[in-house]
């Protein structure tokens, strides 16, 4: 027998001890006729960065983690979650003592003991680090963690929100900018032992913007980098796309974006598509909309623009179209697009086809002249099975002035989705409820809270039947008479994974 022979018996045979299900025939002594249908199996593994929050000797930072009931995740000893910060040491998650402290290392933040139930603790902001952890066994599937930061006072003053991401190694932020008023950091934690290598990429209206120390950004192993992106360009612009690729290894990637007189949020990263685009939860109250759109291939883009209202889809006036140029940004003033109700926009190709690939987000405001407020909405995923959000304050009201809102959008066809929202992280009973969503809508749920709660809940939606949902909830609160607000998207938590059965053939061993 030759070496090839051996070498391939080998990967047989490892094959067959890691799949555990591997068979060499069927019961009759024939081979098997192919491979079996993929299983969905839960996760029992999620690894999530959280970025450093906004440093202000007047902020305050909530952490809340959550993984929802799913009934699907395998149970038993090795399950926990927790976070560390990022130049510590990771393996275990909040693995430890009963206490939850681990034994050779510092105490994690928000360590969970069971799916279901929230955990919330409390971090001065002008001190706090990046954080990057993981979730093990039950507590994997579905793991989410939100960083709520409260800053009254100051250059970004507001409520600046982010649920935290798992690590990747490409990210695109429509609506960065590099203008005076505007301090925008790209922060890149990077969870794992190895360096990674990152470019930054900066895009305006007339394409690729010059940048000056972008390209090849050491990211140490369990540390965090923040980047002033004004620092990378030349000229100041208004309205820019940054592309962050990481050449090696992984990285967490947020933008934090901080204005003079505007407040401050988080831009999370856009998802992209050559289809329809739908960025959710456009408050009622908006004063003013600004999209930002930009086309990363080697296609121009033609968008038709719809809003999707609480009671149909319509075309924004003057905006029926939108044609964005191959590696161009495009910002288009929507005004007070919304008209006093809640809704979400929806971007798809103009002539019906696949279209080209695009991403885009919005910057929304609040309030009036010198007490506005802002936000970010990116276009996200849709949830497919299964989406939470964490970190809905029970003591807020449920009202334009404070509290949480959730908004699930329907924009092509009809669905059914069953929302719950968890026990608090001091106490309560979790309420679920069902809502049929209408094509080319979108449904604001302001009223739906745990019973008797205490402290932070979370909110998780299940997509039941019918077509694409997507969702986005709002936190708010009046400061100073601000309207402070942030928003974050649900996107699928994907908490199963396809896992295909594996059965040899050793007909490849045969000369």
């Amino acid at each position: 027998m030759n070496r090839t022979a051996y070498s391939l018996i080998g990967v047989a045979a490892a094959l067959a001890a890691v799949t555990g299900v591997a068979t060499l025939t069927t019961p009759s002594g024939e081979p098997a006729a192919g491979p079996a249908a993929a299983t969905r199996l839960p996760v029992e593994r999620s690894t999530l960065v959280c970025p450093q929050p906004a440093s202000s000797e007047v902020g305050e930072t909530t952490y809340t983690a959550y993984t929802p009931r799913g009934g699907t995740a395998r149970e038993g000893a090795g399950s926990g979650a927790g976070l560390l910060p990022a130049g510590s040491t990771l393996e275990g998650g909040g693995r430890g003592g009963e206490d939850g402290r681990r034994a050779d290392g510092p105490e994690p933040v928000v360590p969970l003991k069971q799916p279901g139930v929230p955990v919330s603790a409390e971090a001065d902001s002008s001190g706090s680090p990046a954080l990057t952890g993981s979730a093990d066994g039950s507590l994997a599937p579905g793991w989410t963690v939100q960083q709520t930061t409260l800053v009254t006072a100051g250059t970004g003053r507001g409520l600046l929100g982010v649920s935290c991401t798992a690590p990747d190694t490409e990210f695109w932020f429509p609506g960065a900018s590099t203008a005076a008023s505007r301090h925008d950091y790209i922060h890149l934690t990077n969870p794992d032992d190895a360096p990674a290598v990152v470019d930054l990429e900066l895009y305006g209206q007339d394409g690729s913007v010059k940048t000056e120390s972008g390209e090849g950004l050491n990211v140490p192993g369990r540390s965090t980098v923040p980047v002033l992106l004004s620092t990378l360009s030349r000229e100041p612009v208004e309205n820019v796309v940054l592309h962050v690729v990481a050449r090696s290894g992984r990285i967490g990637a947020q933008v934090q974006s901080l204005d003079d007189r505007l407040g401050g949020d988080w831009l999370p990263a856009s998802a992209d598509s050559r289809g329809s685009l739908v960025l959710p939860g456009i408050p009622a109250d908006a004063t003013a909309v600004r999209l930002v759109v930009f086309a990363p291939g080697e296609e121009d883009a033609d968008l038709k623009v719809r809003l999707a209202t609480p009671t149909g889809a319509i075309t924004p006036a003057g905006q029926e179209t939108l044609h964005v140029k191959s590696g161009t940004t495009v910002a288009v003033d929507l005004g007070d697009v919304t008209r006093g109700e809640p809704g979400s926009l929806v971007l798809s190709p103009a002539d019906g086809s696949r279209g080209a690939r695009v991403v885009a987000a919005l910057r929304v405001l609040r309030g009036k002249e010198g007490r506005q407020e802002t936000a970010f909405v990116p276009a996200t995923a849709p949830v497919r099975e299964r989406a939470s959000a964490a970190g809905s304050d029970a003591a807020a009201t449920n009202s334009r002035d404070g509290g949480t809102i959730l908004s699930l959008v329907a924009p092509e066809k009809a669905a059914k989705v069953r929302v719950t929202a968890s026990a608090g992280s001091g106490g309560g009973e979790p309420v679920s409820r069902t809502y049929d969503l209408k094509a080319g809508t979108t449904t604001a749920v302001g009223d739906l809270r745990p019973e008797g709660a205490e402290g932070r809940y979370a909110l998780t939606v299940e997509r039941l039947s019918g077509g694409t949902v997507y969702a986005a909830r709002t936190l708010s609160l009046v400061e100073d008479g601000i309207p402070m607000f942030t928003v974050q998207t649900l996107p699928d938590d994907r908490g199963t994974v396809a896992v295909p059965r594996a059965e040899q053939d050793l007909s490849v061993l045969v000369d």
